[in-house]
Order: structure tokens, then C-alpha cells, then sequence
């Protein structure tokens, strides 16, 4: 191999940052986000990092240099990581009698503010839900008041805050709720909520959760009614959105994880995380649990309307006493700012 000319140096270099900037990354999801709040957000665009790590393990090999060993090594140490990011096969067992249907979908309160011009959107979504037919659905931004029908379930777990807009989660069923409830989040609108159901002789616990957003666009208004916020740096704002989610997040999942912990059935968790599957979030809330996109899905799984890459922030996971045997992301349903996933299940005999 001959030695590297100049403008190849200046690659590897960079090919260098890109490794230091991966490794940190693979390691985030293992540090509590409270302490480096803002590296906490290379975690979101670890895919980037992975793509160029390819882009150089191509480029090296193709020219038969052993720098491509470094790039490689990086990519082989994450595979668990790709596998997250991209499903090159999925998974669609043949249906049985004993199967059910999950869905879980961020409906943005039915369009009710008129983000997307078309007053149809909570009769097209209604519409959806009755074309899919999934047995237990789990909607987060719920709201009563875009009046969309959903009788055709006997069984429903709401929990609503607000005074004239009620918004909050729901859990629908065609199986029997025998038990429900919710807990708050101290200093956060979101909420977490969850279900007891009976399917004949079994019994699953569903949570439905919605945790903090990142809001990395700050809202007009927050603008200005905040001066001292107007006098922020975009940078100082963005440090501060950042920081502040993910430590709100982190509190929220230690909730959830201290909830479920004490279940005494075979659980599910659905629901909008705000977060990547690459974060601390994810791994803690997951913990033994199926990812049922990883199990089952193919291709990106994308779950949100993101400008820059397909991004999957919604997920189902589920116990492992049950047998994960289809899962879809309906990527191409834009009636909200999420698409809506649906993983096919059965009990485990």
C-alpha cells in the first residue's frame, strides 16, 4: 500500500473525528443524560455517523488502504446499533386465530388546530383505525374535542387534562379493561398512562406514554412572552431546550421503569419517546423488553415528519412472553406530524 497523499491525510483525519464522535455516541445511551445534557444529542444523529463511517469503509477499500480497518472495526462494533436504524428483512408470521393486533399513534389531537389545511384529517384517521382494526390501540394528543368516533371500541382507559381543550392519552380495546390508572410527571404536560386488559385466559398490562419533546423550533409565542429569552443566543436556546428534555426525560422513563418493575403480567410500552433508539430513554424503558420494529419491521421504521432524515421515535416494545410476529410503520398516512406503527402478537404457550 502506498503512503497516503495529501488530500487522502486530510480525509483520514476527518475519518478520525468521525470515530471519536461515533465512540462517544455508542457509549451515551449507557450515561444518565443529566450528566452531558448536550452531548446527549449526538445520540439523535448517530445514523449520520454511521453513514459516513460507510461512506470511508468504502472509500479506503475501494482503494485498497488499511485505514480501512478503522472505519470497519467501528462499524462492526456497532451492528447492534445499524440494526436499529435499518431492518434489511422483516418478519410476517401467518396469521392465527390466537394473534391480536396492536397500534399505537400520535394523532396530534386530530388536527383540531389546523396545522395541516384539510378539515377531513380526524374523519380520515377514524377511517384508518377502522381499516386496520387493531385490537388494543394507544393514541397519545388525544382529544375529546374533535369528536372522532371511536365507539367501535367497547373497552377505553382516557386520561384528560385541560379546561375547554382536553388533551391527553387513550387506550382502546375490544378485550375487557378490568384496571387502569396514570401517573403525573412532576413539571411536565406529558403523561404516562396504562391498562389492564384480559384476552380470554390472559392478561396484559398496556402503557401508553408521550414523553417530553426536545422542541428544538421554539414556539413563536414562548418567543414573545419571554424576553429574556429573546436575548438568548439561538445556541444558548438550543443548549437549554436540549438539556432541560432530556433531563425531564430521564425522569420520566425512571417512573415508568419503576412502575413496571411491579407488574405482575406480561406488559407492553407504546407510545411517542421523543427520542432516538440510540439514547439512554430508549435503552432504559426497552430494558429486557422486544423492540418490536427490530424484531418484526423492515426497512427505517419511520415514525415522524423529520426534514433531514427518517427519523423513529415511536415504538412498541413488548414482553417476551409474547411472540412478536409482524410490525409496520404506515410511513405514507401524513394526517399528523408522527405515522402510526401496529405490531401483530401472541401469548407464548
Amino acid at each position: 500500500m502506498k503512503k497516503l497523499s495529501w488530500f487522502n491525510k486530510i480525509l483520514f483525519g476527518c475519518n478520525i473525528l468521525v470515530t471519536g464522535l461515533t465512540i462517544i455516541a455508542y457509549v451515551l445511551p449507557f450515561l444518565a443524560p443529566r450528566l452531558f445534557p448536550l452531548l446527549s444529542v449526538l445520540t439523535l444523529i448517530l445514523p449520520l455517523f454511521l453513514i459516513l463511517n460507510g461512506i470511508f469503509f468504502i472509500y479506503w477499500l475501494l482503494q485498497l488502504k488499511r485505514q480501512v480497518i478503522l472505519s470497519g472495526l467501528i462499524l462492526l462494533i456497532g451492528i447492534t446499533f445499524i440494526n436499529k436504524f435499518y431492518k434489511f428483512s422483516s418478519r410476517d408470521a401467518e396469521a392465527e386465530e390466537k394473534d391480536f393486533t396492536v397500534m399505537s399513534y400520535n394523532v396530534r389531537l386530530f388536527n383540531l388546530f389546523d396545522w395541516i389545511p384539510n378539515k377531513h384529517v380526524g374523519d380520515t384517521i377514524r377511517a384508518f383505525i377502522n381499516e386496520q382494526n387493531p385490537d388494543v390501540l394507544c393514541i397519545q394528543e388525544y382529544s375529546e374535542n374533535a369528536n372522532v368516533d371511536l365507539r367501535a371500541y367497547k373497552y377505553k382507559a382516557i386520561f384528560m387534562e385541560g379546561n375547554q381543550i382536553k388533551t391527553g392519552q387513550a387506550i382502546f380495546s375490544k378485550y375487557p379493561i378490568f384496571n387502569q390508572g396514570d401517573f403525573k410527571i412532576p413539571e411536565a404536560g406529558n403523561n404516562i398512562i396504562y391498562a389492564d386488559i384480559r384476552k380470554g385466559k390472559d392478561t396484559l398490562r398496556v402503557y401508553n406514554i408521550h414523553l417530553q419533546s426536545i422542541k428544538i423550533s421554539p414556539d413563536v409565542s414562548e418567543m414573545q412572552d419571554n424576553v429574556e429569552v429573546i436575548n438568548k443566543s439561538k445556541s444558548q436556546l438550543l443548549f437549554n431546550r436540549i438539556r432541560d428534555a432530556f433531563k425531564k426525560q430521564q425522569q420520566q422513563a425512571a417512573i415508568l421503569v419503576k412502575h413496571k418493575n411491579n407488574c405482575p403480567y406480561p406488559m407492553m410500552v407504546c407510545g411517542d419517546m421523543n427520542n432516538s433508539p440510540f439514547s439512554y430513554v430508549y435503552r432504559n424503558i426497552k430494558g429486557d423488553l422486544y423492540d418490536c420494529f427490530e424484531e418484526a419491521g423492515n426497512g427505517f421504521g419511520q415514525t415522524y415528519k423529520f426534514k433531514y432524515y427518517p427519523a423513529r421515535i415511536d415504538y412498541i416494545f413488548a414482553d417476551k412472553k409474547l411472540k412478536v410476529k409482524s410490525f409496520t410503520s404506515f410511513a405514507q398516512f401524513e394526517n399528523s406530524d408522527h405515522f402510526p406503527v401496529m405490531t401483530r402478537l401472541a401469548f407464548v404457550k
